[in-house]
């Protein structure tokens, strides 16, 4: 029984190190400095006259002649032949005299000379190239896109090669084939248009023609010619011939070009960027040998094709590029005037962001999502998002496919099919994202690309197909694909961002910076005022008392009503003065951290207010114990003393209810502490200003009276632990404080 496969898994296929070679061209490998010969072909004896076991312990000198030796050693070796194939002058080697044409290049530590002939001189190309390669390069400057670049290219290969039919193919990101410009003889099929699945060209395949950009294989039917040693001796490992012209191609692909009914071919890679972007195919139907001044003909137009394909591509989008460049800079603009950069992409005009051609686009940032244009739901962008970061590294990303990405995307295509993300953060989904729908195509290709192969009767290889009849693909789920300018343009806006958040965080740095050095100023001053004041105070406080003391009787009710306020004025001023001196101290001080027990802090707290306890009758309940936490002792049972003075204090009922508690909390760090009571309350509009030093909503004799400085001072006390406070209250009802540490203060 048959197993059915894949032509993918001709990836495994090693054809960089075949062991063979074609049997017009015989391969030679020399050892370097000594050029001492380590394998030939088994062709070479028949071809150079001289027997295996002699040219196995001859050297180049041995083979060549003086000059020609010493042009080898002097003019040849001397250049940069690493992984480079260099033509050498008709080479003149052997007993026979004959000559060949040459390439010669170093690799792996081995000089590799390779030497080629066509005994068939009907069937070889004729070398007048050179007096219309000049008039062709004229042609091809003058056109303006890529498609007219391509297709004027092809048809010159052809004219000087002659092959039946060149085609210019190009790769898709996913792999496959498209034939964008061909060249042929009447009387054949066109293959124009036509897609080709990316397991005809299978990955290695692919890496080869970007190392090797030149492959000929003057006649497919051939019969591979093994090397001598089949090993080579200094390394006993197969010689590596990725950089070999001539070397055998693979049986599967020679299988291949027979099925199509092709006699003879040759590519030639077209590189941009170090990518293979697409070849020259050049088929033709009866054996075909290319001598070299045609060859390098060909590749000198593939290498001015690789170099104009970026130049031609960026042509052609250059007014959407121009206008994608002024909506940046406007932008960028309003992103330098303004202090949030939502703000600016939200108020921007459009149904997408950038000047980005889409259907409609999309800020994430964490939980908030602002949609424009024609997008899917908020929620479905929220999961894209997550996915995203979870899935993609890249800073920018797209696909014209997203369900075949993300599989869980099927069913929506009808939302967005295309997708290119802007990743503003590596941590959480914050994105900038633009969205295409779906544009149902029709794809032509030659042969069914998706129909499986089996096993054939080369053992474990597999034969490749035999149909390329036209089989036409209604392609859903995908949009149109993003160009690498919008993939720019979202880069770009993605910097403009990121520098617009850098230079924002600078200068609430520098804020900061200032208003820490402002703060420490104040704290000195008040430190140094407070107690310089208080001794000037004293002395009033003390000659107050002298008056009252000595002279009493020398003075009127007036006179005693006002040396009385005096003195209570003076006491007063005394304790704010008290309170300012404590309240710098608590900013200047250093925490006495350690592992507190907040029950004990608590029971402290109770101890400090036991008579106004007893005396108010108010209730204190906490419903379970309280959790550890670090932190100094001290300050946290001040907290709490001055939290559960004020439950008492500003209270109306006829009996205190206070409850101290604590509660987990996933969007803060570590438990949250509250303090609730059933008090008067605090009206929405007063409740920042409790916390200010000597703030007090009541009249000075109200309530207990006070100098308000005690929610002042444990804010204070709470921040240095790195915590925050905050309350909830309704007027007449009661009020709940709550506080946490930071997380510094969790206990493990």
């Amino acid at each position: 029984m048959s197993e059915q496969v894949d032509l993918t898994n001709c990836d495994r296929e090693p054809i960089h190190i075949p062991g063979s070679v074609q049997p017009h061209a015989i391969i030679v490998v020399l050892e370097e400095p000594s050029l001492q010969v380590l394998q030939v072909s088994a062709n070479a004896p028949e071809s150079l006259g001289i027997s295996q076991e002699e040219l196995l312990q001859s050297s180049l000198s041995d083979l060549v002649d003086e000059g020609m030796c010493s042009y080898v050693v002097e003019q040849v070796l001397s250049k940069s032949l690493e992984a480079s194939p260099h033509y050498l002058p008709p080479l003149q080697i052997g007993k026979n005299a004959e000559p060949f044409e040459a390439l010669v290049h170093r690799y792996q530590g081995v000089l590799i000379l390779e030497l080629e002939t066509w005994p068939d001189k009907s069937s070889a190309v004729k070398e007048e190239v050179y007096v219309s390669l000049k008039h062709t390069l004229n042609q091809l400057q003058g056109t303006t896109s890529v498609a007219e670049f391509c297709q004027q290219a092809a048809e010159h290969v052809k004219m000087f090669t002659g092959f039946d039919r060149v085609m210019v193919y190009r790769f898709a990101d996913d792999a496959s084939g498209h034939v964008i410009a061909e060249a042929r003889r009447e009387d054949l099929e066109s293959y124009l248009g036509l897609h080709y699945p990316a397991s005809d060209i299978p990955k290695q395949a692919r890496i080869l023609f970007v190392k090797s950009q030149l492959r000929l294989n003057p006649d497919v039917r051939y019969q591979a010619i093994p090397l001598v040693p089949l090993l080579r001796p200094d390394t006993s490992a197969p010689l590596d011939m990725s950089y070999c012209v001539s070397r055998s191609m693979s049986p599967i692909h020679a299988e291949y070009l027979q099925n199509m009914g092709v006699a003879a071919s040759m590519s030639i890679s077209i590189v941009v960027g170090e990518e293979l972007w697409g070849l020259f195919a050049c088929h033709h139907y009866s054996p075909r040998y290319v001598p070299h001044t045609v060859r390098m003909a060909c590749e000198f137009l593939a290498h001015m094709l690789s170099l104009q394909v970026s130049s031609k591509e960026s042509d052609e989008q250059h007014e959407y590029k121009m206008r994608l460049h002024q909506q940046h800079r406007l932008l960028a603009d309003a992103m330098a005037m303004n202090t949030e950069f939502h703000t600016v992409l939200n108020q921007s005009k459009g149904q997408t962001l950038a000047g980005i051609e889409a259907d409609g686009a999309a800020l994430v940032l964490n939980d908030t999502v602002f949609l424009r244009g024609r997008t899917p739901d908020e929620n479905a962008v929220k999961s894209l998002a997550l996915t995203l970061v979870e899935s993609i590294e890249q800073p920018v990303w797209s696909t014209d496919h997203v369900s075949k990405v993300f599989p869980q995307w099927i069913g929506g295509e009808d939302q967005a099919s295309g997708v290119l993300a802007a990743r503003l953060s590596k941590h959480i989904p914050a994105f900038v994202l633009w969205f295409r729908l779906e544009e149902t195509q029709t794809v032509k290709w030659a042969g069914n690309p998706f129909k499986p192969v089996e096993a054939g009767p080369h053992g474990d290889r597999l034969t490749p197909r035999k149909s390329f009849q036209l089989w036409k693909e209604e392609v859903r789920g995908k949009s149109r694909p993003w160009l690498a300018c919008e993939s720019d343009a979202a880069r770009m806006l993605r910097q403009t961002i990121l520098e617009t958040e850098v230079r924002r965080a600078e200068q609430l740095a520098r804020l900061n910076a200032e208003l820490d050095e402002r703060n420490r100023q104040l704290d000195s001053f008040a430190y140094v005022a407070s107690h310089d004041l208080k001794e000037p105070l004293r002395g009033i406080s003390n000659f107050s008392n002298f008056l009252l003391e000595d002279y009493a009787a020398q003075l009127d009710d007036q006179g005693m009503h006002y040396l009385r306020t005096m003195m209570r004025l003076t006491e007063r001023m005394e304790t704010l003065l008290d309170s300012l001196l404590y309240y710098s101290r608590l900013s200047r001080g250093d925490l006495q951290s350690r592992r507190v027990d907040m029950n004990a802090s608590l029971h402290d707290a109770q101890e400090m207010l036991v008579a106004r306890l007893r005396e108010s009758g108010a209730q204190v309940h906490v419903p379970r114990p309280l959790p550890d936490v670090y932190g100094d002792a001290d300050r946290l049972s001040e907290v709490l003393s001055n939290l559960i003075s004020n439950a008492i204090k500003y209270n109306d009922k006829d009996r205190a209810e206070i409850e101290i508690g604590w509660q987990e909390d996933e969007e803060e760090d570590g438990p949250v502490f509250y303090i609730r009571d059933n008090g008067i309350g605090i009206a929405p509009e007063h409740r920042q200003l409790i916390f200010q030093i000597f703030k007090r909503l009541h009249g000075r004799q109200e309530y207990g009276g006070g100098v308000g400085a005690g929610l002042t001072i444990v804010r204070k006390i709470i921040e240095r632990h790195g915590g925050r406070i905050w309350l909830e209250s309704r007027p007449g009802e009661g009020t709940t404080f709550y506080f946490n540490l930071g997380k510094g203060a969790q206990i493990p």
